[in-house]
């Protein structure tokens, strides 16, 4: 049930490259938290928001190259270390790709996106006017007994 925030200025990218690019940031998290690709339960519970101010500030004053937010949620113990920075390396790319048009990004382009992950505590994700705990997510999006069960036993470490 991962949702994806991304703050970015008005104007920054065309209407179709934010589409793309929504759509690349929603694969790419849902690869990380281990979806197969093409899970239709996980793609339909895989949900994005695209927030564009008019003013975007560092140290209060305008910028002159763009800045960007991708603020990801997902069920606490879904993500590991490992997966935590192999999401955050390619998000940035993304969308500094997205910016330049599919051209690589120059190395201190990377200071101007700031991934953010936020775990959702088990029992604080809500849905059709109930709690939804991780082990609830996981049989939605199909995963078999032996992978909900890893996955609750990392929670459980986490949490004890």
């Amino acid at each position: 049930m991962p949702m994806i925030d991304l703050t970015m200025p008005s104007g920054t990218l065309t209407d179709h490259a934010k589409a793309e690019l929504m759509a690349t940031l929603t694969r790419t998290l849902l690869k990380w938290e281990g979806a197969k690709p093409g899970n239709k339960a996980a793609e339909s519970i895989a949900w994005t928001f695209l927030h564009e101010p008019t003013l975007v500030t560092v140290a209060g004053r305008p910028t002159q190259q763009p800045r960007y937010r991708v603020v990801v949620g997902v069920p606490q113990a879904t993500l590991d270390d490992d997966a935590k920075a192999g999401l955050i390396a390619e998000v940035t790319e993304q969308v500094l790709r997205a910016e330049l048009n599919g051209r690589d990004p120059a190395p201190e382009d990377g200071f101007r996106v700031w991934v953010i992950i936020n775990e959702i505590i088990d029992g604080n994700w809500g849905g059709s006017g109930r709690v939804f705990r991780l082990a609830d997510i996981l049989a939605f999006a199909g995963a078999g007994e032996k992978e909900i069960e890893r996955r609750t036993a990392r929670l459980r470490r986490l949490a004890g």
